[in-house]
């Protein structure tokens, strides 16, 4: 499997190992070498903001064509199936004209939904499940990540969202397991999407 974090925010090198690229590349059995960190998060930034304001207080911008083509040459490089964890949700700006969704809409791949089980993350799935069907971005799967406080037991907020969603399949990956999860499931959603 390849992962990718084209784009990161919050991202302190003096506090590498508490970055999503760091890890990931651990995840992956990878060393965050400078070469390692650059291949897979060309676009970072020290602000922990929405990716368009971080870049703009830094003077830059994402420019959009190219990240679209990096993670289209990742993907067409890659036999097998590639990860691309993007940033914040599906509707944070990316730039300054272009969000989350967009950036999915252009890669024209299947997107697997990661989410919380906090109050309210059944108003925010189903509102981002329907901005992205209205893209046209087919979804692979959800991922309810359990968040660390929640008004229902993760199961009862899975059931719901199946409920409005029959034909969405949905994981559920427990907090802070003592053991690696089985990600069996989340390879078969990769691998039917």
């Amino acid at each position: 499997m390849q992962v990718l974090k084209p784009v990161i925010s919050g991202f302190a090198p003096e506090d590498l190992e508490d970055t999503d690229t760091y890890q990931l590349l651990r995840a992956l059995g990878e060393q965050a070498t400078p070469e390692a960190i650059d291949a897979m998060s060309p676009w970072r930034f020290s602000e922990p903001l929405s990716p368009d304001m971080a870049a703009r207080r830094e003077g830059r911008e994402i420019p959009f064509d190219d990240l679209v083509s990096f993670c289209k040459t990742s993907i067409n490089a890659y036999d097998g199936v590639t990860l691309i964890e993007g940033v914040g949700g599906v509707m944070v700006p990316l730039t300054h004209t272009h969000t989350v969704l967009d950036w999915i809409a252009a890669l024209q791949v299947p997107a697997l939904l990661v989410v919380g089980s906090y109050l309210g993350t059944l108003s925010h799935t189903l509102t981002a499940v329907q901005a992205m069907r209205a893209k046209g971005t087919k979804i692979a799967g959800i991922v309810i990540s359990e968040s660390e406080e929640q008004p229902v037991a993760i199961s009862e907020t899975a059931e719901t969202l199946v409920r409005f969603l029959p034909k969405t399949p949905i994981l559920i990956m427990p907090r802070a397991p003592t053991e690696p999860p089985d990600t069996t499931e989340l390879l078969e959603l990769c691998n039917t999407a």
